[in-house]
Order: structure tokens, then C-alpha cells, then sequence
């Protein structure tokens, strides 16, 4: 019934010195591994199922595979007799549990025999006939056990039950709302219709198990006097003449009950209650696992939660309504609070004006003493140009303005009119431009508008470098008065609007949160890194000192506040809602 097994031992403890000793094998002629051995001596040690995994072994026939040792106890009267320990291939473990659940079932007749033996005190014709009816019990569970369904496993179990002991009919029902409910009768595949038949079984269910017991009728003499009316009507209605029910439990709780009919000519002995009473404790438990595995889903999953409702609102589960205790006030807390709806965005600092410092006039560098970075005071050389050539250039200019003074000179003295006119035309000429090029030399010194800090321009490696007429040199920024630019993420920027507030962290300063206030939402988006965002400028309530143009940080803006729940499942509510908008017709 288990595939995949290797080898197998059944570990059993004297009669006489009450030692332990290998008692079978399987293969028949094989001897146990030390391995098998070990699972067995923790099996009984613990007096519980066992399993071990172990990888590749000594054995020829196990090599270079990993295998799983099971071992199961053999208890009877609240004393371990023995154990049964398997040599397995590997399986999922589910399929583990399966084969500790088959070992328990199989080693049931086992712990039936050993209350044989001490009933029988070993007399050799008790025991035969022990042994007889163990080998009924296990073929009639092994015949339950060969159905996936749990109607069909009920069914073959109940008739074969009914032919190995002759009766007219034997069925099974299971206890539902504190009463028994027929689920299988003995040679009939749908016995729905026979309404008044299945009451007086399940009738008679109920009247053993009001009473917790074995319920014959007719009473055999001597037995001890239970209450049998329900079982006398059903013996009227099926024309029985002696019927047997015996409950079958799981653990202390019942869970069903097995009800036997067969003719007034071959009554319920001792032998044969005590026979189906073994039966029942055997079979019982398999057909009631099988009959809950068998359910709908939703069924399991309402028995279940009755089964938690009850350790919640009974005795002891104390971890279980600790739990529950808190898992309920976190919903009640996620219910009720609320908290700020902050708007995350990433932030860099920029100044509120920004002057370029320009090139005057096309030239050389002659001199660059400050770069970006740098604070500079009103008035503070940024750069210096080279001035020769407007010096030599004014010279020029200086010396023809003289001359062409001379010649007007001579042109009035002579009273030549057009003379003087032309000469005094070309002197106003060179005099503009030498007034030129005394503003040229007025400028070469390239200086700060205001006092502020250096942002853009680095020219101390451009010495004696051609510069352009109107050539950006530097970019000067003031110390005070900043703004904020926070890049917000188009999936929020409907929760932002002007005036609301919020603060900044900067990366130089995680320790030091700023103030701000929206003071412009830009309705330009710009794509960055996958996703668009919009431009949303804000003013600081202070400037530190330390602040400089181009730091970065994040910034969270305050849109309201809302629920708290509301708050952490937005996104992905949004997100799930866009997908089902997309994908619905």
C-alpha cells in the first residue's frame, strides 16, 4: 500500500524479559540497517511517528539517492509493545505525513492483537482465532482505503462488512449537529428515497450514542441492560431480528457509529460485538478522515473557522486569543486613525535670481582668481582681461586726435571752409573712438554684482584664452532667498495645490527639517527615468546659512489627512484600478 519502500522492520518486546528484538522483515530473508534501527529506537523513545531523512547510503540498492526512514509505535493500554520502521524513497511532504497516517492505521490491528493476547493470556486457540479476525479487520480497512471518494470507500466498506459476517444489511453514519446522519448502507447505491428506513437507523444511531455504548438487540443474557426502543423499531420496520450498533470515536470524541441487521436465526454473540467493536476502532477513524477530505471547500473552510470560533470563546488557547486580541485592535487602530497624506517628491534647491557675468569687449584672459563655489563680496574681481592691445589702440587713437586737431587748426587759420569741416568731422571720429576704448579699459576688470556665491564658471584653467563679447564667464547667485523645486510624480500631483505645506530633508543635512510653502505647480511635465513629473516650486521658511545652490534632498508636502488604511493601500487601489479600467471591455 505505501510505494517506494526499501525495507522494512517490526521491532517487538519480549514476553518474557520485555527487551526489544526485530520480530519481522520485509523483504522476507533481509535483516534491518543500523539506520532503520536508530528510527526505531527514537520512535520509542518519543512514543511518537518518526521521520528522518537521510542521503545517500551504504546499501547497494539505496545508492546515491537520498531515502527517508519512517517509524511508527505499537501502543496498547498506555505501553509501547513494539514499532514499525520503513526504508522510503523521497516523496513531498504531504505524502510524509500520508505514510505516518497509512502506518498508523496499519499498525491498528497490531494494538487490536496485543488486547487479544492479554485477553486471551496467549491460550493458542484464542489466539488463532485472534489472529483470524485481525486479518478481517485489516482486509476490511485495506478495502475502504482503495477509493479516492469517500461515498464509494463507505459504501465497499459497509458491504463487505455485511457479507464476511452474514448480515442483511450494515451501514455507517457520522455525527452532524449532535445527531447521527446515515452516509452508507450495505449493498445500495442511493438510499435517499427510503425515508422512513434511514430515520430509524439513524434513530437507532442516536440511542447508542445518548447512552456513550454498544447497543444489542435482543439483549444477549447477562449483558449489562441498555435502552433499545429505537433499535426494537427498526426491527419492525426491516423485519430484522437482531441489530447491533457500535460507535467508533476519534480520539475521546465520537464521531459515528456502525449499525449491523441480520436474521432472529443468528443473534449478536460477544464475540462478534467485541469483533465489530475492534472493527469500528480501526475502521472508524480511516472513514472519518476520508469523509473530510471529501467535502466541498467552502464546508471545510466553515468547520474550520467554527473550530478557531470555539478555542477563541472556550478554555485555555491562550496564544490563540492573544492573537486574535491583537490583530483585532491593529483593524480597529487601521479603521479609526488617521494621519497626514504626505506627497513625496525628490527636491534641489535653486536660487531665486541669478546674474551672468559677461565678457565686455572680445580678448584674452589675463587673470581668473575665483571659481564655482566661491563666495564673493560686491565689487570682488571675478576675472581680469588682458589691456595691452587697448592701450597700444588708444595711443593710436590719441595720437590722430592730435593731428587731426593740428589740421583743423591750419583749416581755420587758412578760412578754408570744406577743410576745416572734414577735419573737424574725422577728429569727433577718433575722439568717439578713443572714449571707446577708455570704457573698454574701464572694463577689463570683470567684478561681482552683489555679494553672493560663484554657481557656474571655472576658468583658472584657461589662462590667456580667447574670450568672446558677451562670452558668460561666471553665474552669480545671492546668499539669501532660494526656492525649492520638487519634482512631483504625475500620479499626484491632482493632491497638490499652492498654499499647502510641508518640509524638505537634504541630503547634506537628513537631521534638519525645513519648512516650506507651495508657491507654483507648473503644468509642463518633463520624463525622467520612465516616469513623468511635474515641476512644483515652493519657498522656504528659512534659508541657513549653509544652504548653496544645488543640494538636493526629498521633499513631503501635507495634502490632508485621511485614513490611515486610506493612506498605505492608495497606490495600489489606483494601480489596480487602472488595470481593471484597461483590461475590462
Amino acid at each position: 500500500m505505501i510505494p517506494g519502500v526499501g525495507r522494512g522492520v517490526v521491532v517487538a518486546a519480549s514476553p518474557t524479559t520485555g527487551k526489544f528484538a526485530p520480530a519481522a522483515f520485509w523483504p522476507e530473508g533481509s535483516r534491518a540497517a543500523a539506520h532503520l534501527a536508530e528510527a526505531a529506537e527514537r520512535a520509542l523513545a518519543e512514543r511518537r511517528g518518526i521521520v528522518l531523512k537521510r542521503e545517500a547510503g551504504t546499501d547497494a540498492s539505496v545508492r546515491d539517492r537520498e531515502r527517508y526512514d519512517v517509524a511508527y509505535p505499537i501502543q496498547a493500554n498506555g505501553r509501547v509493545h513494539g514499532v514499525v520502521a520503513l526504508d522510503i524513497a523521497p516523496r513531498p511532504q504531504a505524502e510524509l505525513e500520508g505514510v505516518l497516517r497509512q502506518l498508523q492505521w496499519g499498525a491498528g490491528w497490531l494494538e487490536v492483537l496485543v488486547h487479544r493476547l492479554g485477553a486471551a493470556q496467549l491460550d493458542p486457540g484464542s489466539v488463532e482465532a485472534s489472529k483470524q479476525r485481525l486479518q478481517t479487520v485489516l482486509e476490511l480497512v485495506t478495502s475502504s482505503l482503495g477509493h479516492e471518494r469517500f461515498y464509494g470507500a463507505a459504501t465497499t466498506f459497509v458491504t463487505t462488512l455485511a457479507t464476511r459476517l452474514g448480515c442483511d444489511r450494515v451501514s455507517v453514519g457520522f455525527l452532524k449537529r449532535g445527531r447521527m446522519h446515515p452516509r452508507a448502507v450495505s449493498h445500495t447505491a442511493n438510499f435517499a428515497k427510503q425515508t422512513n428506513l434511514i430515520r430509524a437507523i439513524g434513530a437507532a444511531m442516536d440511542e447508542a450514542l445518548d447512552q456513550r455504548a454498544t447497543v444489542v438487540y435482543p439483549e444477549p443474557p447477562g449483558a449489562e441492560a441498555r435502552v433499545t426502543g429505537a433499535h426494537a423499531d427498526l426491527a419492525r420496520q426491516s423485519n430484522a431480528g437482531a441489530i447491533c450498533t457500535v460507535l467508533f470515536a476519534e480520539g475521546a470524541r465520537v464521531v459515528g457509529a456502525l449499525t449491523l441487521e441480520r436474521g432472529a436465526d443468528r443473534p449478536f454473540d460477544r464475540a462478534t460485538v467485541e469483533f465489530c467493536e475492534a472493527l469500528a476502532a480501526v475502521a472508524g477513524p480511516v472513514l472519518e478522515v476520508q469523509r473530510r477530505d471529501d467535502r466541498w471547500l467552502i464546508e471545510k473552510a466553515v468547520q474550520v473557522g467554527l473550530r478557531h470560533l470555539g478555542h477563541l470563546i472556550g478554555p485555555r488557547h491562550t496564544a490563540l486569543k492573544l492573537t486574535v486580541a491583537g490583530l483585532t485592535a491593529l483593524g480597529l487602530f487601521l479603521a479609526l486613525a488617521e494621519g497626514d497624506y504626505r506627497v513625496s517628491a525628490r527636491s534641489v534647491m535653486e536660487p531665486s535670481t541669478r546674474i551672468a557675468a559677461v565678457a565686455p569687449f572680445s580678448g584674452y584672459l589675463k587673470d581668473a582668481p575665483v571659481r564655482a563655489g566661491d563666495a564673493v563680496r560686491e565689487g570682488q574681481v571675478l576675472a581680469v582681461l588682458d589691456d595691452r592691445e587697448l592701450r597700444l589702440e588708444r595711443a593710436r587713437w590719441q595720437g590722430q586726435l592730435e593731428q587731426l586737431s593740428r589740421q583743423r587748426d591750419q583749416a581755420r587759420a587758412k578760412g578754408d571752409a570744406a577743410a576745416l569741416q572734414i577735419a573737424s568731422a574725422q577728429a569727433d571720429q577718433a575722439r568717439a573712438q578713443l572714449a571707446l576704448t577708455d570704457d573698454h579699459l574701464s572694463r577689463t576688470h570683470v567684478v561681482a554684482p552683489f555679494d553672493g556665491v560663484v554657481v557656474t564658471g571655472d576658468l583658472s584653467q584657461s589662462l590667456g584664452a580667447p574670450i568672446e563679447r558677451g562670452q558668460t564667464l561666471f553665474e552669480v547667485a545671492p546668499l539669501a532667498g532660494y526656492r525649492t523645486v520638487l519634482e512631483v510624480d504625475e500620479r499626484d500631483i491632482a493632491d497638490i495645490a499652492v498654499g499647502q505645506r510641508g518640509q524638505l530633508l537634504l541630503t547634506a543635512w537628513p537631521s534638519d527639517a525645513l519648512p516650506f510653502t507651495v508657491t507654483k505647480i507648473t503644468p509642463v511635465s518633463t520624463a525622467r527615468d520612465g516616469r513623468n513629473s511635474f515641476r512644483v516650486e515652493a519657498r522656504l521658511d528659512r534659508a541657513p546659512q549653509r544652504l548653496r545652490p544645488g543640494m538636493e534632498g526629498v521633499g513631503k508636502i501635507v495634502s490632508g489627512r485621511h485614513l490611515l488604511v486610506w493612506i498605505w493601500t492608495r497606490q495600489a487601489a489606483d494601480w489596480l484600478r487602472l488595470k481593471l479600467w484597461a483590461w475590462l471591455p
